[in-house]
Order: structure tokens, then C-alpha cells, then sequence
């Protein structure tokens, strides 16, 4: 018997998280729990949901995936002409949510975003799969268009152009972002939804980041 929508929960028993556990560096707590999560082998453990704001004010939210942790901020890549971008270029502060269920946990980080140097973005495009390299040539993110076989001649034309290359020229439109902290959140499922959750958030103004960890209700 399928269950109403309602009576849909589950009663969170695998563990608990105290501030003695976390580190004075919310950067190393978050290293440490993604850790946790890629060695619980969960897939796609650096999905995020990332939300941003246009210039009416409408937030909006996709999944994007992470792909590098730096010791000042968390690196993600997409085309630079795409809605997530141009919202960032009305509005840099963005949100990034983690979800990691299967191991009860999640974590949000709230920070601004910052295009990383091109050199960087051409490192990364070039280490990813060919086929990868081409689709970023091919799609013009979040436009609209007439049908998918066009993608897909698009694609055939730039296969046979490059065909013989390892790699292809980094597109001028594509690249990536630093999101660079400015408060984190972490949250361990509790029962009774009597969850765990911490935020830091920076004491003061200084060019020295000090962070403030406080226990926030559930």
C-alpha cells in the first residue's frame, strides 16, 4: 500500500555531531565530511544544489557538480553565457547546498562567486573526456532551440573537425567559478527531528579569516 505523501519520513539513527567534533576550520570540516561521504561511496558525492538571484529578485536552483576544493573556496565549472551566470553577474552571493542522505547528512555554504583564471578553466576543460570537450563547444546553455538534432549535427561537425586532435580549445565562453565562504552549516539527522546543526560564520572583518561556531535548534 503506497503511503500518503504526508506520512513520508524516516527517523535518522546513524549518528550524532557535537562541537568538541568540529574543527576551528570550517574548510577542513567540510574536507573532512566530503571525505566521509565519497568513501561511503555515494553517487556523485560532490552534486550541489547551487541557488542564485537575477536582477528581478527570482531566486533560482540546479545541481551542479564540484571539482576542486581549494584552501579559500570550492570550484565548479559551466558556461559563462548560461542563467546561473548571468545571475551571478547581477548578484555574486550565491547559496550551495550538499545532501548527502545516505549518510544523513548536509551542508550549506553561503559565499560569492568569482570567475578562477582562464589558464585554470583550460587546465580542467582539457582533462576532461573529448566527447565531454565537445558538448561544451555545442551547447549554448539555457538558450532555446528549435530541436535536438540540431545539437547533434553541431556535434558530428565538431567530431570530424577535431578528430585527429587530443584535446580541443578551450570554448570563450565556459570556464569556472570560486566560491569563496562566507558562513557554512552543518547538519547531522538526528530522531525526532531533533537534529544537530552548526554554523560558522566569520567573527569579524579582518583580511584573517576567525571563525564563530554556534549550535543553531533544528
Amino acid at each position: 500500500m503506497n503511503k500518503e505523501i504526508s506520512a513520508l519520513r524516516e527517523s535518522y539513527t546513524l549518528s550524532t555531531l557535537s562541537r568538541a567534533e568540529l574543527t576551528d576550520d570550517p574548510m577542513d570540516q567540510f574536507r573532512k565530511w566530503f571525505d566521509n561521504a565519497r568513501n561511503a561511496e555515494i553517487l556523485e558525492p560532490n552534486a550541489m544544489t547551487l541557488a542564485t538571484v537575477n536582477k528581478e529578485h527570482q531566486p533560482s536552483s540546479r545541481v551542479v557538480l564540484l571539482k576542486e576544493i581549494e584552501s579559500d573556496g570550492i570550484v565548479f565549472y559551466t558556461n559563462y553565457n548560461s542563467q546561473k551566470a548571468q545571475d551571478i553577474s547581477n548578484n555574486p552571493r550565491v547559496c550551495l547546498t550538499f545532501l548527502w542522505k545516505e549518510i544523513q547528512r548536509q551542508v550549506r555554504i553561503e559565499g560569492i562567486a568569482t570567475k578562477i583564471p582562464e589558464e585554470q578553466s583550460l587546465k580542467y576543460f582539457q582533462s576532461r573526456p573529448k566527447g565531454s570537450q565537445i558538448g561544451a563547444w555545442v551547447s549554448q546553455q539555457s538558450s532555446i532551440i528549435a530541436s535536438r538534432e540540431l545539437l547533434e549535427a553541431k556535434k558530428a561537425e565538431l567530431e570530424l573537425q577535431y578528430k585527429d586532435a587530443d584535446s580541443l580549445p578551450l570554448p570563450p565562453f565556459w570556464g569556472g567559478y570560486k566560491i569563496t565562504a562566507t558562513a557554512y552549516e552543518f547538519w547531522q539527522g538526528r530522531r525526532s527531528r531533533l537534529h544537530d546543526r552548526f554554523r560558522y560564520h566569520k567573527a569579524d572583518s579582518s583580511s584573517v579569516a576567525v571563525w564563530q561556531i554556534d549550535r543553531l535548534s533544528s
